[in-house]
């Protein structure tokens, strides 16, 4: 069956929620709070892959001038510019059941390219160490390890910078 990628809306949070919480251990994972604000306020940075009419993954992320994500950025939309340069991605989640089929190299190929249309200059991440192969395969260079302490993990800033790509 084939995955569609489409914009969130806010009749997503229940099953975003329920994604973020399957993906991520309790200190990592974003509050059910926190999605019903992102839902609201990124606009162009929050994608849905359906498979069967079903949610089963989501890209999200805020746009800024800020060219490092920092741990400010994750407590509070209102930091979020959707005029600003730099896109930002705060989380890519496949339930477990449905990964290792390609849906988030889907969701990653639709946020860069989302990311191209608007004429952003890059995009960063941070991501734990396993996962940086992974982040290179769509141009993402590894920056050496983040200022972000969230959930207490070691993190790795990535950053695809768009006008080489």
């Amino acid at each position: 069956m084939p995955i569609m990628i489409r914009p969130a809306c806010a009749a997503d949070l229940d099953a975003v929620a329920a994604i973020e919480n399957a993906c991520f251990p309790a200190a990592e994972a974003a509050t059910r709070d926190s999605l019903k604000e992102r839902l609201a306020a990124f606009r162009h940075s929050f994608l849905i892959a359906e498979k069967e009419g079903k949610p089963v993954g989501f890209i999200n992320g805020c746009v800024t001038a800020q060219r490092i994500l920092t741990d400010d950025l994750y407590e509070s939309t209102k930091l979020h510019d959707d005029d600003a340069a730099n896109m930002m991605v705060f989380g890519l989640d496949v339930i477990p059941q449905e990964q290792h089929q390609g849906i988030a190299v889907q969701l990653m190929q639709a946020y860069i390219a989302i990311a191209k249309k608007r004429h952003k200059a890059l995009i960063t991440l941070t991501c734990k160490d396993r996962l940086i192969p992974f982040y290179e395969q769509f141009g993402y260079v590894c920056e050496g390890q983040s200022v972000s302490t969230h959930g207490g993990a070691v993190w790795y800033t990535m950053t695809v910078y768009l006008n080489k790509i």
